[in-house]
């Protein structure tokens, strides 16, 4: 089992900035790819931007240019630094990681973007 912990949510104004952090812990050994989802009030999750271990990223065309993840494999985290945020980026935003065939995810931490 693999054990995911974000944290960093709140709220802000748009335009401003947030950085999310997911630890992992438990059996993560096997773990190729670590990324982020998020679920709008009213909405399916939806994908945010994922991270392989070699590197590779993916990002939602909504996010492209704003949003950065990243890992630190020393501290088994990933993390999704958040600049220029809008109102429309309000969700619920999940840490997720998937080990060979299974995808295992967080609990979820919520930011709101509002004046």
């Amino acid at each position: 089992q693999v054990h995911l912990v974000e944290s960093g949510g709140g709220l802000v104004q748009p335009g401003g900035s947030l950085r999310l952090s997911c630890a992992a812990s438990g059996s993560i050994f096997g773990i190729n790819a670590m990324g982020w989802y998020r679920q709008p009030p009213g909405k399916e999750r939806e994908l945010v931007a994922t991270l392989t271990n070699g590197g590779r990223t993916n990002y939602a065309d909504s996010v492209k240019g704003r949003f950065t993840v990243s890992r630190d494999n020393a501290k088994n985290s990933v993390y999704l630094q958040m600049n220029s945020l809008k109102p429309e980026d309000t969700a619920v935003y999940y840490c997720y990681a998937v080990k060979y065939a299974y995808d295992y995810w967080g609990q979820g931490t919520q930011v709101t973007v509002s004046s």
